[in-house]
């Protein structure tokens, strides 16, 4: 006899945010068991995006096949004072049986102001109908607040512009987002640089000793020169991604970095944790030509920057990697400010497989300790399709 299930409809809203997708749920729109953090809860958003599947195309889902389209968001009313709304993320890996609520995702950030203003989070009075709307928002994976700036025509949010973004094929409206207060991820603590160094000797067992700087700004990530992979920093995500042998180091890399930063006990535990920290690798500025063809020189940018994101290249850069660059770029005696050619600066210029982006960082020092006060970055967001998801649960 045929095992019948009846699938449950849940209203759903699939967005781009920056070069990375997701699928957005309002918590309220979930059912009731879902409404709470669990394994039930998991096995439902897992099921929405097609994981685990063993074939890792999720083919019987929204996910995209990719760490960048295969990510979920629950928006809620915020329950801190002063913010808009409550923005909490979840990385789902293709083929393995959890979801990564880790750390933040910097792209889809600029999606969740937009989808504020559209689902009726915010007092249609603070609405302009025309200008920009400013929304804050509460982090809830990592507890800190990002400001975005959503443009408004007729009171409905504005998508289409000619704002371009290196990664993404058609401009839109820009939207920017200020991270406030970006270092010390929430609820593993610690001090921006947490090994107490600028700069560390990472002994990574079977790959050798790395020169490595370590920072929580925007997500946890663990720098390293691309020159001590065999690299220049003008790789393309074919070069790396076929390379099986390289992407075993980079995640050795990251593990041992995971245990330095006291982000994990044991580099046993990086699997079940693959979202953070992220490992990357940056170079001085060279010539080369983007995955869509565009010509990057040299001249244009400060330095050159890879970052791996679940286990494979990512085709541009992650948005929260993006301020981990511009703030560790901003402190004399990194191993990112060395690849720009040492000095100070607020705003650094970067190139990516994609192309290049800008962002900004401020930083001080309080009591001899760095800290960073302020990111800032320009993202754009577009609604690809609004309705119901069908899921058997």
């Amino acid at each position: 006899m045929m095992t019948t299930m009846k699938q449950t409809k849940i209203p759903a809203t699939y967005m781009r945010g920056g070069t990375s997708k997701g699928v957005f749920f309002r918590l309220q729109d979930l059912p009731e068991f879902a409404r709470t953090p669990g394994n039930a809860r998991d096995a439902l958003l897992q099921r929405v995006m097609g994981s685990p599947d063993p074939y890792g195309k999720q083919i019987d889902g929204m996910g995209g096949a990719t760490s960048s389209t295969s990510k979920v968001v629950i928006i809620s009313p915020s329950s801190v004072h002063n913010h808009d709304v409550d923005y909490l993320y979840g990385q789902v890996p293709l083929d393995a049986d959890f979801i990564d609520w880790s750390g933040n995702c910097g792209n889809l950030s600029s999606a969740v102001g937009p989808f504020a203003i559209a689902n009726g989070f915010l007092d249609p009075a603070r609405v302009p109908s025309d200008g920009v709307c400013t929304v804050r928002i509460w982090q809830a994976n990592i507890g800190k607040t990002i400001v975005a700036h959503v443009p408004v025509t007729n009171g409905e949010v504005q998508e289409t512009g000619d704002f371009e973004l290196d990664g993404v094929t058609f401009p839109a409206a820009e939207v920017a987002l200020e991270f406030l207060d970006p270092a010390d991820e929430g609820e593993d603590g610690g001090s921006m640089f947490p090994t107490g160094n600028l700069v560390d000797e990472l002994d990574v067992p079977g790959a050798g000793i790395f020169k490595a700087t370590m920072i929580n700004a925007g997500v946890p990530v663990v720098f390293v020169e691309a020159s001590a992979l065999g690299l220049d920093g003008t790789e393309l995500q074919s070069a790396i991604n076929e390379n099986a042998a390289l992407l075993a180091k980079l995640e050795a890399i990251r593990a041992a970095g995971a245990v330095r930063m006291g982000l994990i006990h044991d580099v046993s535990e990086a699997a079940r944790r693959p979202l953070t920290p992220k490992v990357a690798f940056v170079a001085p500025p060279k010539d080369y030509v983007s995955s869509s063809g565009k010509h990057v020189h040299a001249a244009d940018i400060a330095l050159l920057a890879r970052a791996i994101s679940m286990g494979k290249l990512h085709h541009a850069m992650m948005g929260t990697a993006s301020v981990a660059i511009a703030t560790a770029a901003a402190v004399p005696g990194t191993v990112v400010n060395a690849a720009a050619g040492g000095g100070t600066r607020d705003v650094v210029r970067f190139g990516h497989p994609s192309g290049t982006l800008r962002v900004g960082a401020e930083v001080k020092q309080m009591n001899g300790q760095w800290v960073a006060t302020k990111a800032v970055m320009s993202r754009s967001a577009r609604v690809l399709m609004s309705g119901q998801v069908h899921v058997t649960v």
